[in-house]
């Protein structure tokens, strides 16, 4: 089974760290996060992994080299210039029918096999794995008509959403709408594919996940990992 991990770009958010350190190879106890994700990959036997490169390449690649060290065989392709999440899919050579994509920042405990299975049963061209996150207003909102009158006031509110979590299966008829040397956004090709009447299935998950991508949560992924290391590395 084929899974393509994004790790190209910069870690803007995490600075200081990234500016000599690509975010992928940030640790999380004793293992980068991109290990921990190979490992995972590993486990649910997916056996051919393709990794997206761009800044500071050279380290991921010397890092990881083939894969033989996991029981899996990892190719490159690496952007020239940054191409988004979806647009580095163009650089692959080879598709199988569905594959997973994923982010190469993401510290969660799904079954990437159960996901792909859930996928093909779906019959659809994308599924997106969401969790479910709380955004809570430490102001006063008010709601304003158009002559300037209140129309209501929420102290504090809290806001629900179903979320990304950077985790996907997808059709390989989906990179017929990237264009070769694209920027595009994984947003944006769910968009087109929707635009275009195709199916784009959302996975409510329920497993713990957690984006890495800034200070505050990569420290949450410290302490969570250490105490739940069963949970993310089996065996």
């Amino acid at each position: 089974m084929q899974a393509v991990i994004l790790a190209g770009g910069k870690g803007t958010r995490l600075k200081p760290y990234t500016m000599n350190f690509p975010k992928p190879l940030m640790p999380i106890g004793d293992y980068p996060i991109l290990e921990i994700i190979i490992r995972q990959l590993a486990q649910y036997k997916f056996d051919r992994i393709t990794i997206s490169t761009g800044h500071l390449a050279e380290l991921i690649e010397t890092y990881f080299g083939n894969g033989e060290r996991w029981g899996v065989n990892i190719e490159y392709v690496r952007e020239k210039t940054p191409l988004n999440t979806a647009g580095a899919l163009k650089l692959l050579h080879d598709y199988e029918k569905n594959f997973l994509v994923m982010n190469g920042d993401v510290l969660t405990t799904i079954d990437y096999y159960k996901l792909l299975q859930l996928h093909l049963s779906k019959d659809a061209k994308a599924t997106v794995a969401t969790t479910h996150r709380d955004s809570k207003i430490d102001f006063g909102v008010i709601g304003i008509n158009d002559l300037g009158y209140m129309e209501s006031y929420i102290e504090k509110p809290s806001y629900h959403f179903q979320v990304s979590m950077g985790v996907y299966v997808l059709s390989k008829d989906c990179i017929e709408f990237i264009q070769p040397g694209e920027a595009l956004g994984m947003p944006d090709l769910f968009l087109r594919l929707q635009a275009a009447g195709e199916k784009v299935y959302c996975y409510k998950s329920e497993d713990y996940w957690l984006d890495i991508g800034r200070v505050d949560d990569y420290e949450k992924a410290q302490q969570e990992f250490e105490l739940y290391k069963e949970r993310f590395i089996h065996g």
